[in-house]
């Protein structure tokens, strides 16, 4: 892995001195790092020579004196310089002691590109996947159904043979009407395309090509590569006017996504509606991830932070992918969205990134940015803060002008749920319960990032800072009397919300916690697809983890099942049901915590020290006969399997790198 590339030869990398990581194969027990070897060569030939012409950076033990190393994430180059569009290769060996140096990994070839000193995150063009159907019906004379058997981001690819011109026409869809037919008019955001298409005389192979949409193309979109092709999502199509002889072979789905591997994250469990919920949210992770960002979904195409936030940690729960991820944040740096609570999430986000990659080059660049982001500059005397103290000088500092002001006219406000509806009676009040919660947890989460860039005098103002908002809040914001957290300053309601964000983000102490919890869990889901996962972060940080898997295994009509067995969808959507968001889509990934939830809640896994050096496995499943799962990590895959049943104690079995 190359500045966190897996596959850095799909690509080029823009720094002159990149990152190297690997993943140490030992089949001993226990058996640990203590030094490296790396080779750089210009040529394949060189490195089959054992021998690195652009850097060797030598073996641990140097003239009788052994030096350990266990680094083996992030490894800076520190070589000859290197070419601008120029191509190289690399390998690497490892030591376990000083009497057992392992083999020589595998050639790795990468290339650069113009190489620049300022900060770049390099990524990949997404990759199309050819999908046979799933189905295919002659629904009626010239009409063929087509049924792709999940929905994707993409377009249909025909190879036809006819005796004359023809004119067909496509149906794209993802929302079924009947057996054999494409609901023609789904409503709200759900997508449907009608698309008339030319067949030339002869043997042809033709790729259809989808309208662009005014809405998910304007300024502040990401755009499609220009190396691709427009998409749109669908599971279903339909063939208008096609020669009789088309057959399933004939009709392709090509499928738009990053780079994924389906088997870096599994999770299997003796509860088959979670065993569902999981296979929906995993596979939401490489279907939206057709434009190299985290966006919204298709309505828009626009990054969102709570949007990346949540899909930050449930693509790492199923991929060994951290470039996305990292491509996201820099973009939302200088793309800010309306939300409060959005701009403090990117620090979380950027906190996460560090966590799990040991890599800090974007918390080292971006760390002035990310300060800036804390919204510390609308705190009162009491280090409370309210919207209603935003100054020009501090929309300037996040970014939220020209084009970002254009977007969203009605400047920075609150959010705390979406839709509004979605708030649980919420009491919108300047002084805000989950906008000051999700600040403490940026306060926090700035002073560790202070600390890891060598920051000690801010480490030190963050926490206090973070102190005086936990005091404050408690004095304000919790009711003497209830024990409860209050929505906002002077309200009389407690909302789930309120409540939940407060566990969630830490600040709350042991002995405040029973009536909160009771709270919590009388609420059941009251709230969105995007708040389940606040909520789900605070049941399992508390120890409620039955309540959790209550959630995560539910059937109502408020639940990831409902998604799979009552409407048929197979991509998490941007709300639980189209009734409680009229104009939703069927493509969200904010819908998708459960693919993080799973990993890092219920199967307890989680890094204690920056990329994975130290790893917490803590599992909390509760009634579950038995759970497995497999997550992936920068320095390699932790597999953990729990058997809770009558026949046999509790065990727990752990595989680790």
């Amino acid at each position: 892995m190359i500045n966190l590339l897996r596959y850095p030869e799909r690509t080029t990398i823009s720094t002159p001195a990149p990152r190297f990581s690997w993943i140490v194969h030992s089949s001993d027990p226990g058996a640990v790092q203590h030094g490296y070897q790396i080779l750089v060569a210009s040529s394949p030939a060189i490195l089959a020579r054992d021998e690195g012409d652009l850097w060797d950076s030598g073996a641990p033990e140097i003239r009788g004196s052994w030096k350990t190393n266990k680094a083996s994430t992030a490894v800076e180059y520190t070589g000859a310089p290197l070419r601008p569009d120029s191509d190289y290769c690399w390998k690497v060996r490892t030591w376990l002691s000083a009497a057992d140096v392992g083999p020589w990994s595998e050639v790795q070839a990468f290339a650069t590109g113009t190489l620049t000193d300022e900060f770049r995150v390099d990524a990949y063009l997404p990759e199309v996947t050819r999908v046979s159907p799933a189905a295919f019906v002659s629904s009626a004379p010239g009409v063929f159904f087509v049924d792709f058997g999940r929905a994707a981001f993409g377009t249909v690819e025909l190879s036809v043979d006819t005796t004359e011109d023809t004119e067909i026409v496509v149906h794209l869809g993802e929302v079924r009407a009947g057996s054999y037919a494409i609901d023609r008019t789904p409503g709200g955001s759900r997508r449907y395309r009608s698309i008339p298409v030319h067949l030339p005389a002869g043997k042809s192979t033709t790729r259809v090509s989808i309208p662009t949409d005014s809405r998910n193309t304007g300024p502040y979109a990401v755009k499609m590569p220009d190396e691709l092709f427009e998409v749109t999502p669908f599971r279903y199509c339909e063939i208008e006017g096609a020669p009789t002889t088309l057959t399933r072979e004939d009709v392709i789905q090509l499928a738009v996504h990053y780079p994924f591997d389906e088997n870096a994250g599994r999770f299997a469990s003796s509860n088959s509606v979670l065993n569902d919920v999981w296979d929906l949210c995993h596979y939401t992770m490489k279907a939206t991830s057709f434009i190299g960002y985290y966006v919204d979904g298709d309505r828009e195409r626009i990054p969102y932070e709570s949007d990346g936030y949540i899909t930050q940690l449930s693509h790492y729960g199923c991929d060994r992918e951290y470039t996305m991820a990292r491509r996201t944040l820099e973009h939302l740096i200088y793309a800010p969205t309306w939300p409060t609570e959005w701009h403090l999430y990117l620090v979380l986000a950027a906190w996460n990134d560090y966590m799990f990659t040991g890599d800090d080059r974007f918390i080292a660049a971006r760390y002035e940015e990310l300060v800036h982001k804390s919204l510390s500059g609308l705190a009162r005397a009491d280090g409370l803060i309210s919207v209603d103290s935003m100054t020009d000088k501090i929309l300037e500092a996040i970014h939220f002008s020209g084009e970002t002001t254009r977007t969203f006219d009605r400047g920075v406000r609150d959010i705390v749920d979406w839709p509004e509806v979605e708030r649980d009676g919420y009491e919108l009040l300047p002084i805000n319960s989950v906008v000051n919660a999700l600040y403490y947890r940026a306060l926090r989460c700035l002073a560790d990032l202070a600390d890891a860039t060598n920051r000690p005098d801010d480490a030190v103002r963050f926490r206090a800072a973070a102190e005086t908002v936990r005091r404050a809040f408690t004095a304000c914001l919790v009711d003497p009397h209830t024990g409860l957290v209050v929505d906002g300053e002077g309200s009389g309601h407690s909302s789930l919300h309120a409540n939940a964000f407060a566990v969630a983000c830490g600040l709350l102490e042991a002995e405040q916690l029973p009536p909160v919890l009771s709270h919590i869990r009388s609420r059941g889901m009251a709230c969105s697809v995007y708040a389940s996962q606040l909520l789900l972060e605070a049941l399992f940080a508390s120890g409620q983890d039955e309540h959790a898997l209550s959630l995560l295994t539910a059937t109502g009509m408020r639940s990831w099942a409902h998604m799979v067995y009552d409407v048929g969808t197979t991509i998490t959507m941007e709300a639980w049901d189209d009734s409680i968001k009229p104009n939703q889509d069927w493509n969200h990934a904010w819908g998708a915590a459960p693919a993080n939830a799973i990993p890092f809640g219920l199967m307890g896994v989680r890094p204690l020290t920056p990329g994975f050096a130290e790893v917490m496995i803590d599992p909390k499943t509760g009634a579950l006969g038995f759970a497995e799962a497999t997550i992936p990590t920068i320095r390699g895959p932790i597999s953990v399997r729990v058997t809770n049943d009558t026949r046999t104690p509790y065990t727990v079995e752990v595989t680790i790198p």
